[in-house]
């Protein structure tokens, strides 16, 4: 098996769905020989914010000479993101090691008629190699929801750390934020720390305090007041934090507030004896770029890249537009996927555009460019459908003028789809 076909394998698996639970993932592991169980993990849910946590995490344990593992999702353009040591992509032939040693093992629980899922298939690949590389440490981000997710089949974790809570996959996590929040504190375990982001809805933030307290954890919250932010602006952010002067090459204001969440997690590994100094939170804070997060990739004109589907991140990059944009004509471009709440995304975003190019990707989940050219249709005047990605992105271009502004936004498919051909020719290995 070489890393094309493990990609192939792993992708085949999607077939099987959505299906919550740890039976499947306890057993693989197990006849893997419970690799999870030789490592020591930062555990991250929550709806929004995670990968980039996560991220800021990593980086700042590779600062402080810590072999650190970093399993997070979605991938924007190369799948091997998604399993990283010390900041690079696992190598292609180990990737097709570790997926070729757990499809043995796959096999196995088929003739017992537990199919793994596609993501379990993955989290357990990540395992194999995480052992494999020796980790002192593995920051684990959740994929859906928490309590039963793959991920939650590791023991207690160094740290727990929840990051913005808001609706998404109502249809497997409920409907209400304390259903969906009683999910994600589902992967706290007895005994535990949990650091949250510090500003949680109210339904959310009893959930959170009510698990903690039954569970015995202490739970850490970033206060705000000793959060001093010196800008924000369209291409980074400075902010000093309980004394420490840090530059985010992240922009936004909830990027601040994910970062503060990362320093507390930090501050409770040092207290378990992690050798982590300040100047290792500066320069691991300082190299934490991520793509299709408010990502600048042309500036003339000006193209933004931003990945999310549902209202936390509505309101986050609404945010953003109006504090840097404000005045500029703006284009978006912009594909969603037909199970999400892409109706609640559209009423918060596009009345802040000019215009809507509708695309659609080759996922087939994707909404068609019809469908979302009508959804958009109810809150911006001027939205036209043009179904092939490349061409929506080249009459965008087209059309904004040198001083115009251009969003890719929605789906991170879609953006995984188009960055190559925004990032001068870059190419998905």
């Amino acid at each position: 098996m070489n890393c094309t076909q493990a990609i192939e394998y792993i992708h085949s698996l999607e077939r099987f769905g959505i299906k919550p639970g740890l039976e499947r993932i306890e057993e693989l592991c197990r006849i893997l020989g419970n690799p999870q169980k030789d490592l020591k993990f930062v555990h991250v849910a929550g709806t929004n914010g995670k990968g980039s946590t996560s991220t800021m995490i990593s980086e700042i344990l590779i600062k402080a000479g810590y072999n650190t593992g970093l399993f997070t999702s979605p991938y924007v353009v190369d799948f091997r993101e998604r399993i990283k040591f010390n900041g690079s992509m696992i190598e292609p032939e180990e990737l097709a090691s570790c997926v070729e040693q757990v499809k043995a093992a796959v096999d196995i629980l088929n003739k017992n008629d537990m199919q793994p899922t596609e993501f379990e298939v993955i989290t357990a690949a990540a395992f194999v190699y995480f052992k494999k590389k020796n980790c002192d440490i593995v920051v684990l981000e959740v994929g859906l929801g928490g309590r039963l997710d793959s991920t939650n089949v590791i023991d207690c974790p160094e740290v727990n750390v929840l990051t913005s809570i808001s609706k998404d996959h109502t249809a497997v996590l409920g409907d209400t934020l304390t259903l969906i929040a009683g999910e994600k504190c589902g992967t706290l375990k007895p005994g535990g720390t949990c650091v949250c982001y510090p500003e949680q809805s109210d339904e959310a933030k009893a959930v959170i305090e009510s698990t903690c307290e039954k569970l015995e954890n202490r739970l850490i919250v970033p206060d705000l007041t000793k959060l001093s932010i010196i800008s924000s602006d369209a291409d980074f952010s400075q902010f000093e934090y309980k004394g420490l002067n840090t530059t985010l090459p992240l922009p936004g204001v909830h990027m601040i507030k994910n970062a503060v969440t990362a320093v507390e997690a930090i501050g409770v590994l040092r207290e378990k004896g992690y050798v982590i100094s300040d100047d290792n939170i500066i320069s691991g804070m300082a190299d934490c770029a991520m793509p299709a997060r408010l990502e600048t990739v042309r500036k003339n004109p000006l193209v933004i890249i931003d990945g999310g589907h549902n209202e936390g991140c509505a309101l986050a990059l609404a945010k953003y537009v109006r504090e840097n944009l404000g005045g500029r004509k703006i284009t978006a471009v912009m594909s969603m996927m037909a199970d999400k709440d892409y109706g609640t995304y559209l009423s918060i975003t596009a009345p802040l555009f000019d215009s809507i190019i509708a695309s659609h990707t080759a996922v087939a989940r994707s909404l068609s460019a019809d469908d979302l050219r009508f959804a958009a249709s109810r809150y911006c005047n001027n939205c036209v459908s043009v179904a092939d990605s490349f061409e929506a992105v080249k009459l965008a271009l087209e059309s904004a003028g040198k001083d115009g502004v251009i969003i890719i936004c929605g789906s991170f498919y879609f953006a995984g789809e188009v960055r190559p051909y925004l990032t001068d020719g870059e190419k998905t290995e």
